[in-house]
């Protein structure tokens, strides 16, 4: 059999159109001295599919044959078609793994970002997506319109079990939608997590009965795989039907266990250490991949940042992320919304503001987001001079006045 060694150059097809059920990522590419954009793209398709930095005698035709293909370059901008053998259907870290893997770490690439990424329908539709999505939230609340408002107990750590439940009956009465915990607390000494748990659902009931509404609360489940899914199967046995997860701490595979077992809770994805991967506009990865990854794998709920509170993050991003407008297409054949495109069988996901925000913030946010979010205050709520009710009937007002 005679061998065909493929050359990174080789990997580069300004020609090719990517078929149906090819994966497609853009890349923003800087090279290391010495080097076009052209070549580091051969590179990055090579080493993120079936190449090496050499040749090897093990190369195959049938092998060569599902290579990525780099099929445009427009100044820093690339993308690369990869065919859809070279992926397991389910299995984000493995997706991840090949268009996120090694390729950030190339000596040749000075600066690497993965920008976007247009998921063929073979793929999307062997995953779960939400089980309920923002139709099943709202009918879980019985709120049919107006934007969901939420708060985080603050202050985030130190209060004791009793306490942190007083304050979530206070911010429930005064008018929040729902309460969750912050992204770092989890079972410490001074609030562990079953006896939270339990508490603060009996002050959810109270606050139900004496306001007539549906009230929800977020325990934070992360933690090791295992135990995560034991914390949240306690949240079902004790009534509750939301769970929060730091998803990318906690990691893909971690919440693919938390969707994959069917408890039927409500999942409120934390992106908790995003910055560290999203902030560098050259390198890393953008906020925009990461959401799809999470609405596949089935979130309910997703951060995506404010535009006005205290988080990096600007418009554009937060409105891409969110579906309002349209990002730059990757095919012309695909609408490339994020957390409200049509993609099959997978419910569209609420995005949740949250960051530094205060009741005077609602007006614009709904201006440029719409109605289908959920508006998190923490301090905007807590720090009200008159206390945590007060607090939280200045923000209802504030939604039901502006939405």
């Amino acid at each position: 059999m005679k061998i065909i060694y493929m050359g990174y150059e080789d990997y580069v097809n300004l020609g090719y159109r990517p078929g149906k059920n090819d994966l497609v990522c853009e890349f923003s590419v800087e090279p290391d001295m010495g080097l076009s954009v052209r070549e580091a793209a051969g590179r990055v398709a090579a080493e993120s599919s079936t190449g090496t930095w050499v040749d090897v005698t093990t190369s195959n035709p049938y092998v060569n044959k599902i290579s990525a293909k780099v099929f445009y370059i427009k100044g820093r901008i690339i993308r690369i078609a990869y065919p859809l053998e070279l992926f397991e259907p389910d299995n984000v870290p493995q997706i991840l793994s090949s268009i996120a893997g090694n390729i950030f770490g190339m000596k040749d690439i000075r600066n690497l970002r993965l920008e976007d990424v247009d998921l063929p329908p073979k793929i999307i539709k062997s995953f779960r997506g939400p089980e309920f999505g923002i139709h099943g939230v709202r009918k879980l609340l019985g709120v049919k319109k107006r934007p969901l408002l939420g708060t985080i107990i603050k202050p985030k750590l130190g209060l004791k079990t009793k306490d942190h439940a007083e304050v979530a009956y206070q911010a429930w009465v005064g008018g929040c939608d729902i309460v969750k915990d912050d992204e770092n607390l989890s079972n410490q000494a001074f609030n562990p997590f079953r006896e939270r748990v339990r508490e603060t659902l009996k002050m959810r009931d109270k606050a139900e009965r004496e306001t007539g509404e549906r009230k929800m609360y977020m325990p934070n489940v992360t933690a090791e795989t295992g135990e995560m899914l034991k914390r949240a199967e306690f949240v079902k046995r004790q009534g509750g039907e939301y769970v929060m997860l730091d998803i990318l701490t906690a990691g893909w595979s971690a919440l693919q266990a938390l969707r994959n077992a069917n408890l039927g809770l409500v999942i409120h994805a934390h992106r908790a250490m995003h910055a560290a991967i999203t902030r560098n506009k050259r390198h890393g990865i953008s906020m925009l991949a990461i959401a799809k990854f999470a609405r596949l794998i089935g979130v309910d709920q997703l951060h995506i940042g404010t535009v006005v509170g205290k988080m990096e993050g600007g418009k554009e991003e937060i409105t891409e992320i969110e579906g309002e407008i349209e990002r730059k297409i990757i095919q012309p054949d695909r609408n490339n919304h994020v957390l409200a495109e049509n993609w099959l069988h997978i419910k569209p996901v609420f995005a949740v503001c949250s960051g530094g925000l205060a009741p005077v913030h609602v007006p614009r946010l709904v201006r440029m987001l719409g109605r289908d979010i959920i508006i998190q205050m923490g301090g905007g709520i807590h720090g009200n001079p008159e206390g945590t009710e007060a607090g939280a009937r200045e923000a209802r007002k504030a939604v039901e006045r502006f939405a």
